[in-house]
């Protein structure tokens, strides 16, 4: 074309979560049956809602009103109720004028990002959710910029490495917590927060909470909002019913926006937000229409803790499986749906394998697992021989070799297969190396040893 139409951001736009799942098709059409360990749908993995919420959807289903447009911010009575909600848990006040609703988390991180001054950054977690870390760098047209996320200190943060990046980079003008983290299970403890808020007072920025996953923490890490340590400081928190009721089809999500006015460059940057949901008119009028009823019902608090007891058993199960496995490492997971296991430094290189009989699927194996990451790798692997398929960690904006799975399979049965397949092939895999059997084993069950 006589000229360049491609944004500067677009070889940023990836999402290594989905980007898998046509890999993962190619394998199927070999005849491999694929379990998928990939996308965090608790709907699709045969988590059922319970009757109570089924019947509340139906009900405002048969109403006139959920077919309408609604305010461009969200339904006015809900934004209220979620406004109160807030208010209730003590710290930062809002009203329903600092709600807006989204057509899911996604719309809202796109905007929330998108409507950012390019030359404007925002310093995020390592490993990262994908839609953060894309999002943010596709604005900017660079790669996004991350705090590491510490796998020796279950997952937390280092302040001073934080405080020390934005003290030298001052283009930095945001800082991005998700909390509990998805994908490593951390879930961050009042004092850490308070961290956050004390670095975006000093170095005048704001913050930016996805807490997807409030009512998701267990193992005894209860969950603190941002808004109940956030003060006087600009910020938001990103909310949604996708992983809460679960309905991740209603795409259906919220910012929560505290001390808007407390910053006249802020106030204008959520006034922009605003006016570009505007220009789509509202977001899906029908599940903002049930929140208020399902958030109220005095049924919900017990489906809640129900299913943190549900997650808490999953992680737990998961983390037996893999923590005396040689060449990884886990970390008990606190909150989310999610766990993550970490190959130990040094162990993987590009001639390992797994067991594959159809030769035309492990020529296709070998030919696009010739420049991948290591991790990238084993996963491609692993779903060429089992048909498991899980996401490499390196595709969360992360250089830590390793890989996520769900939590969410609820065939029991299916899944211990599953924890057992991944476990078994990661023996074999870390057996089939240029060092050996022997020397590949022995190697990190020293290294697991020292750690």
């Amino acid at each position: 074309m006589r000229r360049n139409i491609v944004h500067p951001g677009a070889g940023q736009l990836i999402y290594e979560i989905r980007q898998i799942v046509q890999f993962a098709h190619e394998v199927e059409g070999h005849g491999v049956p694929i379990t998928w360990e990939n996308i965090g749908d608790p709907v699709s993995k045969g988590e059922q809602l319970p009757d109570w919420i089924r019947k509340i959807v139906a009900r405002h289903a048969q109403e006139n009103s959920s077919y309408a447009y609604v305010d461009t911010q969200g339904v006015p009575a809900t934004r209220e109720f979620l406004a109160n909600q807030v208010n209730a848990r003590g710290g930062a006040q809002i009203g329903r004028e600092d709600i807006v609703f989204f057509n899911g988390l996604g719309d809202a991180v796109s905007k929330v990002f998108g409507y950012l001054r390019r030359e404007a950054r925002v310093l995020g977690p390592s490993p990262a959710y994908s839609t953060h870390s894309s999002a943010e760098a596709a604005h900017s047209g660079y790669d996004h910029l991350t705090y590491r996320l510490d796998p020796a200190n279950d997952w937390l943060p280092d302040v001073s490495d934080i405080e020390m990046k934005i003290r030298y980079n001052d283009s930095i003008a945001g800082l991005l917590l998700i909390n509990p983290d998805n994908p490593t299970g951390a879930v961050y403890p009042r004092s850490l927060l308070r961290e956050f808020v004390r670095i975006a007072r000093t170095y005048d920025i704001f913050l930016v909470c996805d807490e997807t996953y409030a009512n998701v923490a267990y193992n005894g890490e209860p969950f603190v909002s941002l808004a109940e340590v956030i003060e006087d400081v600009p910020g938001m928190s990103l909310r949604s019913i996708s992983k809460e009721f679960p309905w991740p089809g209603a795409r259906c999500g919220w910012a929560e926006v505290f001390n808007q006015h407390n910053d006249e460059n802020f106030a204008t940057y959520i006034r922009s937000i605003i006016d570009a949901k505007r220009l789509e008119v509202c977001s899906t009028a029908l599940p903002q229409l049930v929140i208020p009823e399902v958030f109220g019902d005095p049924r919900y608090e017990d489906h809640l803790e129900r299913r943190r007891r549900m997650f808490e058993q999953r992680a737990n199960e998961a983390y037996e499986s893999f923590a005396a496995v040689p060449g990884v490492r886990v970390m008990r997971p606190r909150g989310a749906l999610y766990f993550t296991v970490l190959f130990e430094s040094g162990l993987l290189d590009g001639t390992m394998s797994l067991p594959v009989a159809d030769q035309s699927l492990r020529a296709l194996l070998e030919a696009r697992t010739e420049h991948v990451a290591a991790d990238k790798r084993f996963a491609y692997w692993l779903l060429g021989s089992t048909g498991i398929c899980v996401v490499p960690l390196t595709g969360f904006a992360c250089d830590l070799p390793g890989f996520r799975i769900t939590l969410l399979e609820t065939d029991e049965e299916k899944r211990r297969w599953t924890l057992r397949a991944i476990a078994d092939a990661i023996a074999v895999y870390l057996a089939s190396g240029s060092m050996g059997t022997n020397d590949a084993v022995r190697m990190a069950s020293e290294t697991i040893a020292l750690t």
